[in-house]
C-alpha cells in the first residue's frame, strides 16, 4: 500500500503507555473475541463479558523509556489511514451537500478508558458512538498478521476503515436504530441486525478503498487480497469452526467470512453508497 504520502490525521490520541480505570466495555470485534475465548477455555462467553466489564483498573504511569518506539511506524500509517478516511468521507458528504464529522481515534497499550467504558487489547478494535471514537491497540496489527494469517498494510487499513464505517453509521442515525431494537427482539433476531451492521461497515469500508485510490492511488497489487483475508479470517462461521468445530449461525455477531469478503468487494467495486443500503444487506 502506498501510504507514506498521505496527509496525516490531527485526530489521533496516543495514549500508549498509559492504562485508564472504570468498566470495560465489549464491542466491535471483541464480542468475536470473547466468543472464542469462551469457546477454547469452556467458559460463558457471557460470563467472561461481565468479568471484563466488572474489572477495575487503576491508572498507572508508563514503564516504556522515552524515546522512539517500535511501534511507531504503525502508528504513523494508522495516521495515515485514519487522514485518508477523513478525505474520502469529507468529499463524499460533500458531493452530497452535507459536512462529515470527523472521529477521533485513539491509540493505546492494555487497557484505556472512554465513554463507553474501558477499551482492553483483547476486545481489538472497536468504534464508541458514545464518544465517536475509534479505539486501537496497536499490537492488534501484529496479531493480525500471525494469529488471524492476513498480512499486509491494507489488511489493517481495512480494519481501521471498517471502524470509521461505523462512524458513519452512527452519523446517519443507523446505529441507534439497531441499538432501539435491542429489547424488543430475541438474542437471534437481535444478532441478525448486529450482523447487517457489521456487514455495511464492510461495505462503507471497501467505498472507502475505492475512493481512496481513485483520490491518491494507493493500492498496489495484492493490497486488495490482504484486506478480503483479513476480512475472511474474521468471519464468524471461520471463528468458530476454528474454535469448536462447527458453526451456529444464529450466534453470528459479525457475518460468515463469505459475507464480509462479498460486502467489502461490492463497495470497493462499486463505491456507491446506494449499493449498500442497510435494508439491502443480506
Amino acid at each position: 500500500m502506498r501510504w507514506q504520502d498521505l496527509r496525516r490525521s490531527g485526530n489521533v490520541e496516543d495514549r500508549r503507555g498509559m492504562s485508564g480505570g472504570g468498566k470495560v466495555a465489549i464491542g466491535g470485534l471483541g464480542v468475536v473475541i470473547v466468543v472464542v475465548l469462551g469457546l477454547l477455555t469452556g467458559q460463558d462467553p457471557a460470563q467472561i463479558m461481565d468479568n471484563l466489564q466488572n474489572s477495575q483498573v487503576t491508572q498507572q504511569p508508563s514503564n516504556q523509556p522515552a524515546g522512539p518506539r517500535a511501534d511507531d511506524k504503525t502508528a504513523d500509517f494508522v495516521s495515515a489511514v485514519l487522514g485518508s478516511t477523513e478525505d474520502v468521507w469529507g468529499q463524499i458528504y460533500k458531493e452530497n451537500g452535507a459536512q462529515y464529522q470527523q472521529p477521533a481515534l485513539q491509540i493505546f497499550d492494555n487497557v484505556t478508558q472512554g465513554a463507553c467504558g474501558n477499551a482492553s487489547a483483547a476486545m481489538g478494535p472497536f468504534y464508541c458512538p458514545a464518544d465517536e471514537k475509534v479505539y486501537i491497540d496497536l499490537s492488534f496489527c501484529e496479531e493480525l498478521r500471525t494469529k488471524f494469517n492476513a498480512p499486509g498494510d491494507f489488511a489493517v487499513a481495512y480494519v481501521v476503515a471498517h471502524e470509521v464505517g461505523h462512524h458513519v453509521q452512527n452519523l446517519m442515525g443507523i446505529t441507534e436504530q439497531v441499538q432501539q431494537q435491542r429489547r424488543r427482539l430475541s438474542e437471534a433476531d437481535y444478532n441478525k441486525l448486529s450482523v447487517k451492521l457489521e456487514l455495511q461497515a464492510d461495505f462503507l469500508a471497501g467505498v472507502w478503498a475505492n475512493r481512496a485510490h481513485k483520490m491518491d492511488n494507493i493500492l498496489e497489487p495484492g493490497d486488495l487480497e490482504a484486506a478480503l483475508t483479513a476480512a475472511n479470517a474474521i468471519g464468524d462461521d471461520k471463528l468458530q469452526k476454528q474454535s469448536q468445530g462447527y458453526v451456529i449461525p444464529d450466534a453470528f455477531t459479525h457475518g460468515s467470512s463469505a459475507q464480509r469478503m462479498y460486502w467489502f468487494k461490492k463497495g470497493f467495486d462499486t463505491g456507491d453508497l446506494n449499493q449498500g443500503k442497510f435494508n439491502d444487506i443480506r
